[in-house]
Protein backbone atom coordinates (compact mmCIF):
# COMPACT_ATOMS: atom_id res chain seq x y z
CA UNK A 1 0.00 0.00 0.00
CA UNK A 2 0.95 3.13 -1.04
CA UNK A 3 1.18 6.00 2.30
CA UNK A 4 1.78 9.64 2.37
CA UNK A 5 3.91 10.26 5.48
CA UNK A 6 2.31 13.03 8.56
CA UNK A 7 4.80 13.24 11.28
CA UNK A 8 5.59 9.60 12.45
CA UNK A 9 2.35 8.10 11.26
CA UNK A 10 1.81 6.79 7.60
CA UNK A 11 -1.34 7.88 5.91
CA UNK A 12 -2.41 5.11 3.26
CA UNK A 13 -2.29 6.55 -0.38
CA UNK A 14 -6.11 5.47 -1.03
CA UNK A 15 -9.24 5.37 1.37
CA UNK A 16 -13.04 4.13 1.38
CA UNK A 17 -15.22 7.64 1.60
CA UNK A 18 -17.81 6.27 3.33
CA UNK A 19 -20.60 9.54 2.67
CA UNK A 20 -23.64 7.74 1.88
CA UNK A 21 -22.94 4.08 3.31
CA UNK A 22 -25.25 4.00 5.85
CA UNK A 23 -27.26 1.55 7.84
CA UNK A 24 -26.19 -2.32 7.46
CA UNK A 25 -25.39 -2.07 3.78
CA UNK A 26 -22.63 0.73 4.83
CA UNK A 27 -21.62 -1.27 7.59
CA UNK A 28 -21.00 -4.18 5.17
CA UNK A 29 -19.45 -2.49 2.89
CA UNK A 30 -16.82 -0.70 5.17
CA UNK A 31 -16.28 -4.36 6.04
CA UNK A 32 -15.77 -5.55 2.92
CA UNK A 33 -13.25 -2.86 2.27
CA UNK A 34 -10.89 -3.77 5.03
CA UNK A 35 -11.31 -7.35 3.77
CA UNK A 36 -10.23 -6.11 0.34
CA UNK A 37 -7.49 -4.44 1.59
CA UNK A 38 -8.48 -1.11 2.06
CA UNK A 39 -6.64 0.95 4.89
CA UNK A 40 -7.87 4.09 5.30
CA UNK A 41 -11.53 4.61 6.51
CA UNK A 42 -13.20 8.15 6.56
CA UNK A 43 -15.97 9.04 7.78
CA UNK A 44 -17.58 12.14 9.75
CA UNK A 45 -20.20 13.25 12.16
CA UNK A 46 -22.27 14.37 9.55
CA UNK A 47 -22.11 11.37 7.51
CA UNK A 48 -24.69 10.01 10.31
CA UNK A 49 -22.68 6.48 9.74
CA UNK A 50 -19.85 6.71 12.23
CA UNK A 51 -21.68 3.91 14.14
CA UNK A 52 -22.03 1.49 11.07
CA UNK A 53 -18.11 2.22 10.38
CA UNK A 54 -17.49 1.15 14.18
CA UNK A 55 -19.23 -1.96 13.90
CA UNK A 56 -17.68 -2.89 10.84
CA UNK A 57 -14.62 -1.95 12.61
CA UNK A 58 -14.82 -4.16 15.30
CA UNK A 59 -16.06 -7.06 13.29
CA UNK A 60 -13.15 -6.71 10.94
CA UNK A 61 -10.22 -9.19 11.19
CA UNK A 62 -7.41 -6.53 10.45
CA UNK A 63 -6.21 -5.26 13.52
CA UNK A 64 -7.13 -1.38 14.70
CA UNK A 65 -3.87 -0.70 14.94
CA UNK A 66 -3.28 -1.45 10.72
CA UNK A 67 -6.19 1.01 9.50
CA UNK A 68 -6.43 4.87 9.62
CA UNK A 69 -9.39 6.07 10.74
CA UNK A 70 -10.26 10.01 10.01
CA UNK A 71 -13.79 11.61 11.21
CA UNK A 72 -14.96 15.17 11.06
CA UNK A 73 -16.53 17.49 13.73
CA UNK A 74 -18.29 20.85 13.10
CA UNK A 75 -20.46 20.59 9.99
CA UNK A 76 -22.82 23.93 9.93
CA UNK A 77 -25.66 21.93 9.12
CA UNK A 78 -25.22 19.82 12.77
CA UNK A 79 -26.42 21.38 15.60
CA UNK A 80 -23.54 23.21 17.44
CA UNK A 81 -21.02 21.76 19.05
CA UNK A 82 -19.90 23.86 22.08
CA UNK A 83 -17.84 21.06 23.88
CA UNK A 84 -15.61 19.60 21.38
CA UNK A 85 -14.11 16.60 23.67
CA UNK A 86 -17.66 15.72 24.53
CA UNK A 87 -18.43 15.08 20.87
CA UNK A 88 -15.28 13.01 19.77
CA UNK A 89 -16.17 11.14 22.60
CA UNK A 90 -19.61 10.66 21.25
CA UNK A 91 -17.47 9.70 17.62
CA UNK A 92 -15.02 7.24 19.59
CA UNK A 93 -18.22 5.49 21.35
CA UNK A 94 -19.77 5.17 17.72
CA UNK A 95 -16.77 4.06 15.97
CA UNK A 96 -16.17 1.92 19.17
CA UNK A 97 -12.05 3.01 18.94
CA UNK A 98 -9.95 4.71 21.83
CA UNK A 99 -8.80 7.33 19.40
CA UNK A 100 -9.12 8.47 15.14
CA UNK A 101 -5.76 9.14 13.42
CA UNK A 102 -6.93 12.01 11.85
CA UNK A 103 -10.07 14.64 13.27
CA UNK A 104 -10.68 17.32 11.01
CA UNK A 105 -12.66 20.93 10.98
CA UNK A 106 -15.85 19.61 8.14
CA UNK A 107 -15.94 22.85 6.97
CA UNK A 108 -14.74 26.49 7.57
CA UNK A 109 -17.71 28.44 9.76
CA UNK A 110 -17.26 31.88 10.24
CA UNK A 111 -19.79 31.10 13.22
CA UNK A 112 -17.01 29.36 14.91
CA UNK A 113 -13.79 31.04 15.64
CA UNK A 114 -10.89 28.87 14.05
CA UNK A 115 -8.57 30.08 17.30
CA UNK A 116 -11.03 28.26 19.33
CA UNK A 117 -11.57 25.46 17.54
CA UNK A 118 -8.19 24.18 16.40
CA UNK A 119 -6.89 24.86 20.25
CA UNK A 120 -9.56 22.21 21.01
CA UNK A 121 -8.28 19.89 18.29
CA UNK A 122 -5.12 20.32 19.93
CA UNK A 123 -5.89 19.29 23.05
CA UNK A 124 -7.72 16.51 22.03
CA UNK A 125 -4.48 15.80 19.91
CA UNK A 126 -1.69 15.93 23.28
CA UNK A 127 -4.40 13.77 24.75
CA UNK A 128 -4.17 11.23 22.10
CA UNK A 129 -7.81 10.66 20.80
CA UNK A 130 -6.75 12.19 17.68
CA UNK A 131 -3.30 11.14 16.70
CA UNK A 132 -3.20 13.50 13.79
CA UNK A 133 -5.48 16.80 13.35
CA UNK A 134 -6.62 18.85 10.12
CA UNK A 135 -9.44 20.40 7.90
CA UNK A 136 -11.57 19.82 5.39
CA UNK A 137 -12.41 22.09 2.72
CA UNK A 138 -10.25 25.22 3.31
CA UNK A 139 -8.81 27.48 0.89
CA UNK A 140 -5.58 28.97 0.72
CA UNK A 141 -5.84 31.70 2.59
CA UNK A 142 -8.34 30.05 5.50
CA UNK A 143 -5.46 26.95 5.65
CA UNK A 144 -2.61 30.31 5.80
CA UNK A 145 -4.75 31.37 9.06
CA UNK A 146 -5.02 28.05 10.51
CA UNK A 147 -1.33 27.01 10.15
CA UNK A 148 -0.42 30.06 12.10
CA UNK A 149 -2.62 28.93 15.03
CA UNK A 150 -1.48 25.12 14.67
CA UNK A 151 1.74 25.07 12.61
CA UNK A 152 1.26 20.75 12.28
CA UNK A 153 -1.34 20.50 11.23
CA UNK A 154 -1.58 17.07 8.96
CA UNK A 155 -4.09 17.21 6.17
CA UNK A 156 -6.70 19.48 4.30
CA UNK A 157 -9.26 17.29 2.49
CA UNK A 158 -10.87 19.51 -0.38
CA UNK A 159 -12.26 18.50 -3.55
CA UNK A 160 -9.62 17.44 -5.90
CA UNK A 161 -10.00 16.11 -9.67
CA UNK A 162 -8.64 16.69 -13.03
CA UNK A 163 -11.23 19.46 -13.78
CA UNK A 164 -10.16 21.57 -10.92
CA UNK A 165 -7.04 22.62 -10.42
CA UNK A 166 -5.74 23.21 -6.88
CA UNK A 167 -2.15 23.99 -7.43
CA UNK A 168 -1.92 26.90 -4.87
CA UNK A 169 -3.15 25.22 -2.58
CA UNK A 170 -1.21 22.01 -3.18
CA UNK A 171 2.26 24.11 -3.27
CA UNK A 172 1.02 25.42 0.07
CA UNK A 173 0.49 21.76 1.64
CA UNK A 174 3.86 20.55 -0.25
CA UNK A 175 5.36 23.87 1.52
CA UNK A 176 4.11 22.95 4.87
CA UNK A 177 4.41 19.21 5.12
CA UNK A 178 0.75 18.48 4.76
CA UNK A 179 -1.36 16.52 2.86
CA UNK A 180 -4.33 16.85 0.32
CA UNK A 181 -7.25 14.33 0.64
CA UNK A 182 -8.82 14.48 -2.35
CA UNK A 183 -12.96 13.93 -2.07
CA UNK A 184 -14.87 13.87 -5.23
CA UNK A 185 -12.06 12.30 -6.78
CA UNK A 186 -14.14 11.99 -9.88
CA UNK A 187 -16.47 14.94 -9.93
CA UNK A 188 -19.22 12.95 -8.83
CA UNK A 189 -18.87 10.88 -12.54
CA UNK A 190 -18.37 14.23 -14.37
CA UNK A 191 -15.17 13.24 -15.78
CA UNK A 192 -15.95 9.67 -16.51
CA UNK A 193 -17.19 10.49 -20.22
CA UNK A 194 -14.01 12.49 -20.81
CA UNK A 195 -12.62 11.92 -23.89
CA UNK A 196 -8.67 12.34 -22.77
CA UNK A 197 -8.90 10.17 -19.73
CA UNK A 198 -11.26 7.42 -22.03
CA UNK A 199 -8.03 6.89 -24.84
CA UNK A 200 -5.63 6.82 -22.10
CA UNK A 201 -8.24 4.34 -20.38
CA UNK A 202 -8.52 2.75 -23.60
CA UNK A 203 -5.31 2.41 -24.42
CA UNK A 204 -4.04 0.76 -20.89
CA UNK A 205 -7.20 -1.36 -20.33
CA UNK A 206 -7.98 0.68 -17.74
CA UNK A 207 -11.50 2.22 -16.41
CA UNK A 208 -11.72 5.83 -16.82
CA UNK A 209 -12.28 6.07 -13.19
CA UNK A 210 -9.03 4.51 -12.39
CA UNK A 211 -7.18 6.45 -14.39
CA UNK A 212 -8.46 9.53 -12.89
CA UNK A 213 -7.63 8.10 -9.53
CA UNK A 214 -4.26 7.25 -10.32
CA UNK A 215 -3.15 10.19 -11.62
CA UNK A 216 -4.42 12.30 -8.01
CA UNK A 217 -2.20 9.25 -6.40
CA UNK A 218 0.82 9.64 -8.35
CA UNK A 219 1.06 13.57 -7.46
CA UNK A 220 3.33 14.41 -4.37
CA UNK A 221 1.08 14.54 -1.25
CA UNK A 222 -1.93 13.82 -2.33
CA UNK A 223 -4.28 10.90 -1.13
CA UNK A 224 -7.90 10.04 -2.69
CA UNK A 225 -10.54 8.54 -1.11
CA UNK A 226 -13.34 7.59 -3.66
CA UNK A 227 -16.48 6.33 -2.92
CA UNK A 228 -18.25 2.61 -3.50
CA UNK A 229 -21.57 1.22 -3.88
CA UNK A 230 -20.51 -2.60 -4.53
CA UNK A 231 -17.81 -4.73 -3.52
CA UNK A 232 -16.42 -4.54 -7.43
CA UNK A 233 -16.27 -0.80 -7.19
CA UNK A 234 -14.05 -1.32 -4.19
CA UNK A 235 -11.91 -3.84 -5.91
CA UNK A 236 -11.47 -2.18 -9.22
CA UNK A 237 -10.11 1.37 -7.14
CA UNK A 238 -7.70 -0.81 -5.71
CA UNK A 239 -6.47 -2.26 -8.50
CA UNK A 240 -5.07 1.40 -8.97
CA UNK A 241 -2.29 0.51 -6.90
CA UNK A 242 -0.62 -1.77 -9.55
CA UNK A 243 -0.57 1.15 -12.20
CA UNK A 244 1.80 4.23 -12.91
CA UNK A 245 1.00 6.93 -15.67
CA UNK A 246 3.60 8.13 -17.76
CA UNK A 247 4.59 11.56 -17.68
CA UNK A 248 2.89 12.59 -21.19
CA UNK A 249 -0.54 10.88 -19.57
CA UNK A 250 -0.21 13.03 -16.16
CA UNK A 251 0.49 15.83 -18.28
CA UNK A 252 -2.39 15.38 -20.39
CA UNK A 253 -4.68 15.04 -17.20
CA UNK A 254 -3.65 17.87 -15.61
CA UNK A 255 -4.39 20.35 -18.44
CA UNK A 256 -8.40 19.05 -17.97
CA UNK A 257 -8.75 21.19 -15.32
CA UNK A 258 -11.55 23.94 -16.33
CA UNK A 259 -12.85 25.50 -12.55
CA UNK A 260 -15.61 22.75 -12.49
CA UNK A 261 -16.36 22.57 -8.62
CA UNK A 262 -19.06 20.38 -7.92
CA UNK A 263 -19.29 20.45 -4.17
CA UNK A 264 -20.26 24.47 -3.22
CA UNK A 265 -23.13 24.58 -0.90
CA UNK A 266 -24.47 27.98 0.26
CA UNK A 267 -22.06 27.37 3.24
CA UNK A 268 -18.90 27.44 1.37
CA UNK A 269 -15.58 29.65 1.98
CA UNK A 270 -14.26 32.01 -1.07
CA UNK A 271 -12.76 29.45 -2.94
CA UNK A 272 -9.87 29.82 -4.56
CA UNK A 273 -9.68 31.65 -8.17
CA UNK A 274 -10.23 28.82 -10.70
Amino acid sequence: METELVGQYAMPGIGFGTLGAVGDAGCALVEAALAEGYRYIDTSRYYGNEEAVGKALARSAVPRGDIWVTTKLLHPKTPPQPDIAFELDESLRLLQTDYVDLLLIHWPNPAVPLEWALGEFAALREQGKARTIGLSNFPTALLRQALEIVGDLAANQVEYHPYLNQRPLLDLMRERGLVLIAHSPLARGAVLNEPVLREIAGRRKLSVAQVALRWLMQQERVVAIPGAVSVEQLRENLKVLEVTLTNDEMAAISALARGTRIVDPPHSPAWDPA
